[in-house]
């Protein structure tokens, strides 16, 4: 059993201090996305205790305040502003779905600065945030020009969770098919926290699709993994899943996960020096009983350092001041050397198969310019 990381401090500990500087940390404690919320919470620690060792920010000392992200958006973001106007927190990063982003941004973007790390659906423009994640041009077009090249896929069916971040990316999914010679033959949308497929499979199985591009959250896919394998479509289709991380793979099982594909920037199983390291530091830290430090639990800890970096590079705590020099920040972590595009982090994306218990990374995808 994984063994989770000491809980952080509670909120009635922070209090304005010249020596600190606290950051709200917003990461999902329940729902389908708490599955991978301990890896979230110790990703982010770490990256806390490393950038403190390292001087802190501004010679202040950075600290934790956890939030939970899986509750309902409205309650987070009057949670959030709460800890913003009251000056409790200077600072705001974190994994959690894009319906919460939506509802936070606008409330305290403009007032401290807003590190989202989830991969997400593309077009944030409000002043203050800023993005270390995937999105769809980058991450999902290059696969499924990949996958109709290599394996023939054309016939593409969607099933997501009904929420921004789903029907968005399955938009885009239906231009990336078309450009591939293929097209979108289905889409379904259902309620997170969903535990029955039957009917949806049904469909998936009329549709005769080549492939289920799967956008769905945490736990939900955990079980649709395990009902799509236990009807045999895994033997009929591929899946591929642009949130899919080491976490949700180990609970379906190998037996659920038989030609699934994972997009993504980061994978626990790429052997480059930055990932071992961090890796080597995270066991030594937590204890090899740990949360797997997979792709979603990773993106916290650049949330950290990217709100630190954005920090010093401007040295102030002024959102303007900030993102005016935002273009000129870059930071290292375990996906290498990365710096800003527009508040977007620039990055590379991979391909990766499920393989038992972890995943193999196939190749490294093309960037959407390169693609003919």
């Amino acid at each position: 059993m994984h063994r989770p990381p000491l809980r952080l401090p509670a909120p009635e500990w922070f209090t304005a201090d010249e020596s600190t500087l606290n950051v709200a940390l917003v990461y999902p404690m329940q729902g389908p996305a708490g599955i991978f919320g301990p890896t979230c919470e110790a990703c982010a620690r770490l990256a806390v205790e490393e950038v403190n060792r390292a001087g802190g920010v501004l010679g202040k000392e950075l600290r934790l305040l956890e939030v939970d992200g899986g509750a309902e958006p409205r309650r987070v973001a009057d949670e959030v502003e709460a800890l913003v106007a009251t000056g409790a927190v200077q600072g705001v990063t974190g994994w959690h779905i894009s319906s919460v982003r939506q509802a936070v941004a606008p409330r305290i973007a403009h007032r401290v600065p807003y590190v989202y790390t989830a991969l997400y659906e593309g077009g944030e423009r409000t002043d203050g945030v800023f993005l270390t994640s995937e999105t769809p041009a980058w991450q999902l077009w290059p696969a499924i020009r990949l996958l109709a090249d290599e394996r023939g896929v054309r016939r593409w069916f969607v099933v997501g969770n009904d929420y921004v971040w789903p029907r968005r990316t399955a938009r885009a999914a239906r231009r990336y098919a078309r450009a591939s010679q293929g097209r979108v033959c289905g889409e379904a949308y259902l309620p997170l926290g969903t535990d029955d497929f039957s009917s949806l499979l049904r469909r998936v199985e009329r549709a005769d699709a080549d492939g289920v591009l799967m956008l769905l959250v945490g736990s939900d896919a955990v079980r649709f993994n395990r009902a799509f394998a236990a009807a045999g479509l895994d033997q009929r289709c591929l899946r591929l899943s642009t949130l899919m991380d080491e976490s949700m793979l180990l609970a379906s099982g190998p037996e659920a996960t038989v030609d699934l594909y994972s997009t993504a920037g980061y994978f626990a199983s790429l052997a480059d020096h930055n990932t071992l390291d961090f890796h080597g530091r995270y066991a030594g830290r937590f204890g090899v009983e740990a949360p797997v430090p997979g792709s979603l639990g990773e993106s916290c800890y650049e949330g950290v350092l990217l709100l630190a970096a954005l920090i010093e590079r401007a040295r102030t705590l002024d959102v303007s001041a900030i993102g005016a020099a935002a273009e000129n920040v870059a930071y290292e972590g375990p996906r290498g050397l990365l710096s800003l595009d527009g508040r977007h982090v620039r990055q590379r994306i991979y391909l990766a198969q499920a393989d038992g218990l972890d995943f193999t990374v196939l190749a490294q995808l093309r960037a959407p310019h390169e693609l003919a």
